[in-house]
């Protein structure tokens, strides 16, 4: 009966030895610093923002939490604010000291639901253009990144009492690209490019809005650019209402996305056969839209 007990015993160790989590070392002349990041159910929250700033308010430190909610960090010893952010939860702010050699945990940090912003009442809403920026960017033959806009557009917003089912119809002026060099514009006016002279307009139509949650929404639609449709996603920020200076009402988002040039039949391979290198496949685009009731004037 001993013999058995023994290796009982024996695979006991070995299984404590090898499932026990190995720490890394911490740096000479460094503090360690850990927290949990979780909401008030204590399920662990993934991506949350931390950042970590010294007693001089300079950020030393940036990151997002792990699929178990988990930062961990090394920093040289001293006092430091850590600061937590996650999209639909209140901002958490701590202070904290790391000594030389030592572990510091912050523990689980709970983050309270942050209220929902107030959604704008159904109804037409009106893009506010000098309010309103449609941004672009691309890299420059493979290095550098170009950065442009579109200077005209116009749009309307409209607000259903599902909001779900509201739409979204922008129009935007392909001639009035703008990236601070004349002659670039130009050649993106071209036939090689925009073609501006045959499609002058791209136009923008949503077929659905789909929240995920706090801010968060996917606007779904179909783009149509350079004579062909396709369907995009704007990952879109709702920022909330607010009043103007003259005393109107406006509401407000972010979006982005990520276009192809070869999905709108603007084939760079060819111009790379010819030299034409001056725009990369892909195409970064950021809105920054500023809508008002569709009587309201815009100042």
């Amino acid at each position: 009966m001993e013999r058995p007990f023994g290796m009982v015993f024996a695979l006991l160790r070995r299984f404590t030895r090898f499932s026990a989590p190995e720490t890394a070392p911490i740096p000479f002349g460094a503090g360690a610093l850990d927290c949990t990041v979780a909401d008030t159910a204590q399920s662990p929250l993934h991506r949350a923002e931390v950042s970590v700033r010294d007693a001089a308010g300079q950020e030393v430190v940036h990151g997002q939490t792990d699929p178990h909610g988990r930062f961990a960090t090394t920093l040289a010893p001293g006092k430091y604010s850590l600061a937590l952010s996650a999209d639909g939860f209140r901002p958490v702010l701590r202070t904290v000291t790391c000594a030389e050699g030592a572990a510091t945990s912050l523990g689980t940090v709970a983050m309270e639901t942050a209220p929902a912003p107030a959604m704008p009442a159904p109804g037409a809403w009106r893009i506010d253009p000098d309010h309103t920026a449609v941004r672009f960017i691309a890299r420059h033959i493979g290095l550098a990144e170009v950065h442009g806009r579109f200077n005209r557009f116009e749009g309307t917003l409209w607000i259903a009492e599902d909001v779900e089912h509201s739409r979204l119809d922008v129009v935007i002026d392909t001639a009035s690209i703008d990236t601070g060099v004349a002659q670039r514009d130009e050649h993106l006016r071209s036939a090689e490019f925009l073609d501006v002279a045959h499609y002058p307009y791209m136009q923008f139509t949503s077929e659905r809005f789909v929240h995920r949650g706090g801010s968060r929404w996917t606007v779904q639609g179909v783009l149509n650019l350079h004579g062909v449709s396709r369907n995009i996603a704007l990952d879109t920020r709702y920022l909330g209402i607010g009043t103007g200076i003259m005393g109107e009402t406006r509401t407000a988002c972010s979006a982005s996305t990520e276009l192809h040039r070869e999905d709108f039949t603007l084939d760079w391979r060819s111009m790379l056969r010819r030299g034409i290198a001056m725009i990369g496949a892909t195409i970064r685009v950021e809105l920054d839209i500023q809508a008002v009731p569709q009587q309201a004037p815009a100042v």
